[in-house]
């Protein structure tokens, strides 16, 4: 039975390395696209907004864990070769554009429509009304629920392993296999995902409360 030494720790470090750069892709890059749905999907133009609509509902209505699959699989029936960080980082960045437009859409919504008319009344065009007017409130309002994304995806590039990438779960699983000792390796692995992923829900949870309190 192997101990748990430096070596080990330093290739679970290594897992951790990955799934943080898979989220920071995943999430950046799904927020460049999220932002893109959220425009089309409070547009007036009918039927950019149903295909948005319909965008959405297909990556909130099934498993990450089977999109993960259609887009390694999937390409490779288009004859296309690709390693499974590019597949996972596709997937990952398609998944979070769907739900941040989604949570976007709704911070858009909420923005009164006064203001809207107003800017108009100005005549402000449609970029400015956006980037001066709707845009900053809208991700104010959305902060804590974009932060309560982020935690989940953290916790979702676990899923990753399905398909052969190594992040940190995956890491935990193979030092387990070779020392052992599942339920240290384990405790390691949830101990790391623990201290990311609560500050971050600590963070949220205070954003939602300065904005109810700032809204009485």
């Amino acid at each position: 039975m192997t101990s748990i030494g430096p070596n080990e720790l330093f290739f679970l470090m290594q897992g951790l390395k990955w799934t943080l750069a898979l989220t920071l892709i995943g999430f950046f890059g799904g927020g460049v696209f999220g932002l893109c749905v959220a425009l089309a999907r409070t547009a007036d133009n009918k039927i950019a907004s149903r295909v948005t609509a319909g965008y959405i509902a297909i990556f909130q209505g099934t498993p990450l864990l089977m999109q993960l699959f259609v887009v390694y699989y999937g390409v490779a029936l288009l004859g296309l070769n690709i390693d499974a960080w590019l597949a996972v980082a596709i997937a990952f960045t398609l998944h979070a554009s769907a739900f941040l437009g989604e949570i976007w859409r709704g911070g858009i919504q909420a923005v009164p429509k006064g203001q809207t008319e107003a800017a108009k009344a100005l005549g402000l065009h449609y970029v400015s009304r956006m980037k001066d007017i709707v845009l900053p409130q809208a991700f104010k309002i959305s902060l804590p629920a974009t932060i309560g994304f982020l935690v989940q995806l953290i916790k979702g590039t676990s899923l990753a392993a399905i398909v052969g990438f190594v992040e940190l779960s995956r890491a935990g699983q193979i030092i387990s296999n070779q020392t052992f000792k599942p339920l240290t390796v384990f405790a390691i692995v949830g101990l790391t995902y623990f201290l990311i992923c609560w500050p971050l829900s600590l963070w949220g949870a205070g954003v939602e409360k300065r904005l109810q309190t700032a809204s009485r």
